[in-house]
């Protein structure tokens, strides 16, 4: 059985999925929720630093209810690792967040997220964020 070889961190694809990162976090903050829908597979899934797992549908909809505002979401570098139609990124950001009623207070925190590519688009899949002690 052949094995691949990721894709080196820099090079376009790479570049790309930055952008496409990046854009999924500012559509977030704006609460855009129509843009971050594009940039999230239907099948996507986030779990929270607390254990919380919540589709795509959920995600969306605590954002135009307001249940989670995102007050701001500043990542730093974004290592990005691609094999074939899948990459995977990881970074540390900044963020602060209101759940509900209680202001989470600004705070670093690691991110891993697995992206597809199909059909020529790629969208998140997973989402996972953890707390930085």
């Amino acid at each position: 059985m052949a094995q691949t070889a990721a894709v080196p961190a820099g090079g376009a694809i790479a570049e790309q999925i930055r952008e496409i990162e990046r854009a999924r976090l500012r559509a977030l903050v704006a609460g855009d929720v129509g843009s971050a829908s594009e940039l999230h597979a239907p099948e996507f899934q986030l779990v929270t630093p607390v254990g919380h797992a919540l589709s795509k549908d959920a995600y969306l909809q605590a954002i135009t209810s307001g249940d989670i505002n995102y007050v701001e979401w500043e990542p730093g570098p974004i290592d990005v690792r691609v094999h074939g139609n899948a990459a995977v990124i990881r970074y540390q950001a900044t963020l602060e967040v209101i759940f509900g009623h209680h202001r989470v207070p600004r705070a670093s925190y690691w991110h891993t997220d697995t992206y597809e590519n199909t059909d020529g688009q790629w969208q998140a899949v997973w989402s996972q964020a953890t707390a930085i002690r």
